[in-house]
């Protein structure tokens, strides 16, 4: 179930108080309240722009409903969608870096000053990383078949999640992000595809490309491609979790190698989960799924399996899940002591304030697990060392970089923390460089 974001315009009489009577309406319908602007503050009115998230249409209308019941000059004057203003025309374009003002201008950037550009990569190829920008763009893959929580909704659906990720590489790392909309899902035509284009970049991220054809298709690129390839649903998720996984434990006290570790769900996510765990040297990983093929892959790469679900929250110390099934572990299965992750979003297996009141020791939902914090600085930091691959030790270096930028009562940092990015870079960038 996919949220709804709408900006609601209220004037109310200047008094205070009044603001709080909004928001104690809206809190009592159960919205979720984001930022509230300031719109306009007179003598006799003040207008503010409130974000409210709800479940849906209805509840929207509950929030509305219990907004114009205040009364006391309290008025609602729209009610708008921001999300969608923004993304009006879209949320990326290429420009370029130089600016061209004169004739001179014109035969430096094009013909015929150019052409020495071009012999000089035809003798040296590899300058094509400094003279052209190649060596700072990423390709985002996707077939549109997992989009987030939609599913398979097609590539061109799921283009403003390609531009977001090309924002966030833009605006963090300072890398250009190139969307690329696949019309296909087959493994060979999805592979030739990005063999046959990958020289215009410096790396591939594949972006929500569903299981299983995501594990076939990222291995054959990273065996097959001389640049770094990375399924971020997978690795950018493991890392990301990881990090959150390192930063419980120091919580609570709990050595994560000598932990015994339950996997909830066995998609691209989970196993890619499980794998990094097993990577960094948690001893037993045990998975569960109701696909036989997972389990498969699971045995696979080192994990264990458990029989049922129950079994699994009886015997693990820390249980992550990523099923996408809301309530799925019930509060009687909580151990004592345990520390639950329950990644799915917006709805999570188990509350966080559930998995507590429960007898867990640690407990968070996907809200606090965000990708952001991760795949902007692993890209940058694996084109810095002009990397042929992202290996698990980049990973992990990853991971222990968030963990170090994380403060004191955060599961993770925040992905707008301006440092956090390329800290992540730099450590990955170091980890490249002791492979070489």
């Amino acid at each position: 179930m996919q949220h709804l974001i709408r900006n609601i315009i209220v004037e109310s009489p200047s008094k205070v108080g009044n603001l709080g009577l909004v928001t104690s309406a809206i809190g009592a319908a159960e919205g979720d309240i984001g930022d509230i602007k300031l719109i306009k503050s007179g003598p006799l009115t003040t207008v503010r722009d409130i974000s409210v998230t709800c479940k849906d249409e209805a509840h929207l209308q509950t929030v509305i409903q219990n907004i114009e019941l205040i009364g006391n000059g309290v008025e609602i004057h729209a009610v708008t969608d921001d999300v969608l203003k923004a993304h009006e025309g879209g949320k990326i374009a290429m420009k370029s870096t130089i600016d061209v003002r004169s004739l001179g201008d014109l035969q430096r950037v094009y013909t015929p000053g150019v052409a020495s550009v071009c012999l000089e990569i035809e003798r040296h190829p590899e300058q094509a990383k400094y003279f052209t920008s190649i060596g700072k763009s990423v390709a985002i893959v996707t077939d549109g078949t997992a989009i987030l929580g939609l599913g398979n909704i097609g590539s061109v659906a799921g283009m403003p999640v390609m531009e977001g990720k090309s924002v966030l590489l833009d605006q963090f790392v300072g890398l250009s992000g190139i969307p690329i909309l696949l019309d296909t899902s087959n493994p060979d035509e999805v592979v030739e595809t990005v063999k046959h284009i990958h020289q215009g970049f410096g790396a591939i991220l594949l972006e929500d490309i569903g299981s299983p054809h995501c594990f076939e298709i990222e291995e054959r690129l990273k065996a097959e491609l001389p640049i770094p390839v990375m399924h971020d649903d997978q690795h950018g998720t493991a890392v990301v979790t990881l990090a959150a996984v390192l930063n419980a434990c120091r919580a609570t006290g709990v050595d994560p190698t000598q932990a015994v570790v339950g996997q909830i769900g066995l998609g691209a996510a989970g196993l890619a989960i499980v794998r990094m765990l097993l990577a960094y040297g948690v001893k037993e990983v045990y998975g569960i799924d109701r696909q036989p093929e997972a389990i498969e892959r699971l045995h696979k790469y080192g994990g264990k399996s458990k029989d049922s679900l129950e079994a699994l929250m009886s015997d693990c110390d820390i249980v992550i899940a990523t099923t996408g099934v809301e309530g799925l572990i019930k509060p009687e299965m909580v151990r004592t002591g345990q520390i639950i992750l329950a990644l799915s979003n917006p709805n999570p297996e188990i509350q966080p304030s559930e998995a507590i009141k429960a007898g867990a020791a640690f407990a968070a939902d996907g809200r606090s697990v965000n990708n952001v914090v991760g795949f902007p600085g692993i890209f940058r930091g694996a084109l810095d060392a002009e990397a042929k691959q992202i290996t698990y030790p980049m990973l992990i270096a990853a991971a222990e970089a968030i963990v170090s930028h994380t403060r004191r009562g955060e599961l993770i940092p925040t992905p707008l923390d301006p440092a956090l990015h390329m800290v992540v870079a730099r450590a990955v960038e170091e980890a490249a460089a002791k492979e070489k």
